[in-house]
């Protein structure tokens, strides 16, 4: 995007920003145009990749926009967006972290992967039983977000990929992976709940028949 290195003046800002909030497309883009960049320097210190900062900084602005009628206009509008943008890729950067942990700890895609030949029987069972809990756990999942899911974890399609062959914006594709990500790990964690409630049960009478003075 091309960017204006000029930035809008202060005593003109108020009347940008209400001729934006009237619904003025041209206010709008001349608000990014002169601060793309300054966004776009913060997402990168978060994100450390031109691509991601682009992304991030196109999803900071459409935030921005949303809230933009909570701007005092008696505060600096730079300053405000500034921290405004900080703090959505502050937000964003715990929420990859997040959803990364999600995926070591539960949706880790070589798990529906066959087991390797060269484990031990005890392992490849291990593995067996961990592959069958994920898939169960996607069985549970709502079709549209276990096909988001499997593009991007198992299949490793880009955004853009998924956007395209599921016709949807890409906006619409992330937030699909992130609500089926955080909805996979939740139906893991209720199934291995249930798994460890039903072995407890079965655990029981064995245990009691075990004791001392016991007789059956």
């Amino acid at each position: 995007m091309p960017v204006d290195p000029s930035p809008a003046q202060p005593d003109s800002i108020d009347a940008i920003i209400q001729r934006c909030l009237s619904g003025d497309q041209a206010a709008w883009e001349t608000i990014v145009r002169h601060h793309w960049r300054k966004v776009f320097n913060v997402a990168y210190k978060f994100t450390g990749r031109h691509d991601e900062a682009e992304d991030l900084t196109q999803d900071v602005f459409v935030k921005i926009f949303k809230s933009l009628h909570t701007f005092d206009r008696r505060a600096n509008f730079q300053t405000w967006l500034i921290s405004v943008s900080r703090n959505l890729c502050i937000d964003h950067y715990r929420s990859v972290r997040k959803e990364r942990e999600t995926v070591d700890r539960g949706v880790d895609p070589n798990q529906l992967s066959p087991a390797a030949t060269g484990a031990s029987p005890l392992a490849q069972l291990e593995q067996r039983s961990q592959i069958e809990m994920m898939r169960a756990a996607l069985d549970k999942l709502p079709a549209t977000l276990k096909s988001a899911v499997l593009l991007r974890d198992i299949q490793e399609l880009s955004y853009q990929d998924i956007a395209d062959r599921l016709h949807l914006p890409e906006g619409t594709v992330k937030s699909r992976i992130n609500r089926g990500r955080t909805e996979l790990a939740r139906q893991i964690r209720l199934l291995r709940e249930q798994q460890e409630r039903t072995v407890r049960r079965a655990s029981g009478p064995v245990a009691q028949a075990g004791r001392p003075g016991v007789s059956e």
